[in-house]
């Protein structure tokens, strides 16, 4: 077939094109034609459609994303905790203090993930990685917030595995630890897990390095590996429609990792960037060329032209429309001055990196693209990166939303005696959702750099990021569908509401946050409203507790035929804490500590696990929240850990007040003695999952100071009981040992899943 050239395009404008194999809609194909003047090149149209695909143009989501801008809270300038870059470039950066700045941001990889398990969470570790590293930053820290199906489903037991290993088989390579996340199981997610990653990285305030091409004559440098023929569309079009019911009707391949090619990548970048090498840099993730040259160029102050047959190919026999599409990984793009050019292809030799000149910044307004010397792209770089559709997309509140909310799970029918109230414990906390994930967690290297605080199963992961000073920072991933398909509005919050908890639980300031939007087809206006609702419900909640948005993501079609999951925000909180041999951890350690209970405990049994696990059943409202009482609660618990008044704390979310009990005891193998307050019924006392409370350990010693400051801020705290023993006490209605309660709590992801 002959080239398809800017010329050729002019001379034909009939010629029929793919624009609907390519995932655009007709008045879309319409639009390119329009901004050209003229019918696409085959170049162009493979451009435009996985740029203008949902998961790159975020064209269903950008009219409520909005809200985090025209809401985001004043910046927090003492101590840290001013934003230093925002929404829009690869990830937002935080001021953390002593001239450190801290980048993250969560991304999804879901639909590879069901397809290839291993190389779709493999490449989403490396991608959100490559992410971090093109702000200038070191990588120090992974997390991985997970949904799967059924538990005891056969796909499960090949989705789960494979994406765990590809995980901590790209992560450990690369010597990040990984820190923590989640694990949840749902029949919703049946065909449709949710892979999220997130990543750390810190730098000076100096180091940070944007995304513009700028100079006209500076060079456009291709390094990393070699763009191969895998991926080609991948994520772009894989992640911008709905999986039917044999699974999704366009399957390009997914991308390839090689996290060996990666770590030299990251350390050759990093030296680049201490010698002041680069203008403008880019990883290549979604949508490859296409999107690092489109968005380098939109960003910068003039054009550029790009020599596409320069590219070092895995594969001689690809087309320029598949090397454009190509989303093959461990790749960057950066902008170099010219006398720059041979210092940076020495250190790229150096590290063993392929490094390419493939054009220059020119003094135009276009982005030019050649193929041996024929023109087959001409287009303006805005109308490819950041002129994508806009849809205001119909939304309604669901017909069935108002039976869901009626069916109130605060009249199930409870346990009618202690023994039963034992048995439902034990049930609880073996449940897949509630047991322990250490099978899976132990797979993850959690403590290379050796700089790793806490990790799993922490409330919050932390990390040192400098030596000298003890200064550290704490990031916390939470999210519960259950609650959000309840009342979207309230779960959004309830999830940045116990990430924000779990942070400050360690004695972290929360500072700012990262989201990943998990939700069905925007097509249905009941996702749509879902979507509305919780994105409003998260702008609200971070201007009342500060915490602005730094970036995030948004993967929508996760649903399989007409069955959507349930909407899913997963919301990063980052923390700083000064010094980090004063955090908090959940254990309970040490006989004759006191254990309060701060907060208020309701009747509150929506969503909860005790509904899940017990009666199969959801319904009614999830926990009200509280967002000033969350901020009173956190302020408590940073102030206690950093005046030594608490040698233990624990949030308590799913599974309630029992749950968070089990844990801290099995963490630090000791036992508790528990009083039931004489106004609440035991029941409600230990399964009622009401936010904005939090169990600590306090010292004796430090019993009447920690108290008058609770007394004096206004925060309820309840002497509940002793730490003391080898068994769980609940005084006057059962007792379980520390042996049993292991028991149950550690055998059932390795029966399901060995």
């Amino acid at each position: 077939m002959s080239l398809d050239t800017v010329k050729h395009a002019n001379e034909t404008p009939d010629d029929a094109q793919p624009w609907d194999e390519l995932g655009l809609k007709q008045d879309e194909y319409e639009r390119i034609r329009a901004i050209l003047g003229r019918r696409p090149t085959g170049a162009e149209l493979a451009m435009y459609s996985v740029m203008w695909s949902e998961h790159c143009s975020y064209k269903s989501s950008k009219v409520h994303l909005r809200q985090f801008g025209d809401k985001a809270p004043e910046a927090d300038t003492p101590g840290g905790g001013a934003l230093l870059v925002g929404i829009g470039e690869n990830a937002g950066v935080v001021d953390v203090g002593q001239g450190y700045a801290v980048t993250f941001k969560v991304e999804s990889h879901n639909h590879p993930s069901y397809i290839e398990p291993y190389q779709g969470a493999a490449t989403g570790i490396g991608g959100i990685v490559r992410d971090i590293l093109a702000m200038g930053a070191r990588p120090v820290a992974v997390m991985d917030p997970l949904r799967f199906g059924a538990a005891d489903h056969p796909d499960t037991k090949r989705v789960l595995p494979g994406v765990v290993a590809g995980i901590g088989g790209y992560g450990n390579c690369l010597g990040l630890p990984n820190i923590g996340g989640e694990v949840v199981f749902d029949s919703c997610y049946q065909g449709n897990p949710l892979v999220n990653a997130l990543c750390v990285g810190v730098m000076k305030h100096e180091d940070i390095h944007l995304a513009k091409a700028s100079g006209a004559g500076n060079k456009v440098i291709l390094y990393g590996a070699r763009t191969g023929g895998d991926g080609i569309g991948g994520v772009s079009v894989l992640a911008s429609e709905t999986f039917d019911s044999t699974g999704p009707a366009k399957r390009p391949a997914v991308q390839v990792g090689d996290p060996f090619q990666e770590k030299l990548l990251i350390e050759c970048t990093l030296e680049i960037f201490r010698e002041d090498l680069v203008d403008g840099i880019q990883d290549l993730g979604g949508a490859g060329l296409s999107c690092a040259t489109s968005e380098l160029a939109s960003a910068g102050s003039g054009g550029m032209r790009v020599e596409l047959d320069r590219v070092p190919l895995r594969d001689a026999t690809l087309s320029p429309e598949e090397i454009l599409m190509s989303e093959s990984q461990e790749r960057m793009c950066a902008i170099v001055e010219p006398g720059k050019v041979d210092r940076f292809l020495e250190l790229c030799e150096k590290w063993d990196v392929i490094a390419t000149v493939i054009g220059e910044v020119t003094d135009g307004e276009r982005l030019e693209i050649f193929w041996h010397g024929e023109q087959i792209v001409d287009v303006p770089p805005r109308t490819v990166a950041h002129e994508g559709p806009v849809y205001e997309r119909p939304y309604a509140r669901p017909e069935w939303q108002d039976a869901l909310q009626a069916d109130d799970a605060n009249k199930l029918a409870r346990p009618a005696s202690a023994e039963e109230l034992r048995a439902q414990l034990l049930k609880v906390l073996s449940s897949p959702n509630q047991a322990s994930k250490s099978w899976i967690t132990d797979q993850y290297d959690r403590f290379v750099q050796g700089n790793t605080v806490l990790s799993q199963p922490e409330d919050s992961g932390m990390v040192r990021i400098d030596e000298d000073t003890n200064l550290g920072v704490a990031v916390a991933t939470d999210g519960n569908g259950r609650y959000t398909k309840l009342d979207p509005y309230t779960g959004a919050q309830l999830a940045l509401a116990e990430s924000y908890r779990n942070v400050a639980a360690t004695g972290a300031r929360p500072l700012a946050i990262s989201n990943c939007l998990n939700f069905g087809s925007p097509e249905d206006p009941a996702v749509m409203w879902q979507f509305a609702e919780a994105t409003r419900g998260l702008a609200d909640g971070c201007l009342t507790l500060g915490t602005p948005v730094t970036g995030g993501n948004v993967s929508l079609y996760n649903q399989t035929g007409e069955t959507a999951i349930h909407p899913t925000p997963v919301v990063a909180v980052l923390g700083v804490i000064d010094d980090v041999d004063r955090r908090t951890p959940m254990a309970f350690a040490d006989e004759g500590h006191l254990l309060y209970l701060l907060g208020d405990t309701k009747e509150e049994l929506g969503g909860s696990a005790w509904s899940q696990v017990i009666h199969d059943h959801l319904g009614g409202l999830p926990p009200a929240v509280d967002l000033d009482r969350e901020k009173l609660l956190a302020e408590i618990l940073i102030a206690a850990s950093r005046d030594g008044m608490i040698d233990a704390a624990h949030d308590l979310s799913d599974g309630g007040l029992v749950q968070a009990l089990v844990e801290s005891c099995l963490r630090g193998g000791k036992g508790a003695r528990i009083v039931v307050p004489d106004a609440l019924d035991p029941f409600v006392f230990l399964f009622s999952e009401s936010a904005g409370r939090a169990v600590v350990a306090v010292p004796r010693s430090e019993e009447l100071r920690f108290t008058d400051m609770c007394g004096a801020r206004g925060l309820p705290a309840t002497r509940i009981g002793v730490v003391d023993g080898e068994e769980l006490d609940i005084q006057g209605q059962f007792t379980v040992p520390l042996a049993e309660l292991r028991a149950a709590h550690e055998a059932t992801i390795p029966s399901l899943l060995v």
